[in-house]
């Protein structure tokens, strides 16, 4: 799984020009699922998500997590995530799941958010044609992939 991660001060999802969802201070995740991923990819990437130290404390110093903070998150599924651009200029999407795969993937990731975070997990709609605004606080946006852990 691959996630990027963005320190917001507000952000909102809209389908054909209806806000679906909106958060204010908190993150904002694109998130990108293979084929090859599973629940420990799953629970290792909310873990980390939800325990970042990304938000300033009393002094400045960024040492509070979006949990800490009380933070909100929307998380945006994007298999473009996952884009292989080196033979030519047209990407190829080969690596990232097919929705039989991914549809679940994303539903089980964004519940155990859920339960990490302890509240609601705003989101988009899988597959559908999303507008995404953001005001990126910092800015602050940060990448992590599954695969590459250590």
């Amino acid at each position: 799984m691959r996630a990027v991660i963005q320190r917001v001060s507000k952000a909102s999802v809209s389908i054909e020009n209806k806000i679906k969802s909106a958060i204010n201070t908190g993150l904002l995740l694109l998130i990108g699922i293979e084929e090859n991923d599973t629940s420990e990819d799953i629970n290792w990437l909310s873990s980390k998500i939800v325990q970042l130290r990304i938000f300033d404390d009393e002094n400045g110093v960024m040492n509070l997590s979006v949990k800490d903070i009380n933070g909100e998150i929307l998380a945006i599924s994007q298999f473009t995530l996952h884009a292989k651009v080196k033979k030519g200029n047209r990407p190829s999407y080969i690596q990232a799941a097919k929705p039989e795969i991914a549809i679940p993937l994303y539903n089980q990731f964004i519940q155990q958010l859920a339960i990490d975070l302890g509240k609601e997990i705003k989101t988009g709609e899988f597959g559908a044609n999303m507008q995404v605004e953001l005001i990126n606080d910092g800015p602050v946006t940060i990448l992590i992939d599954t695969k590459n852990k250590e």
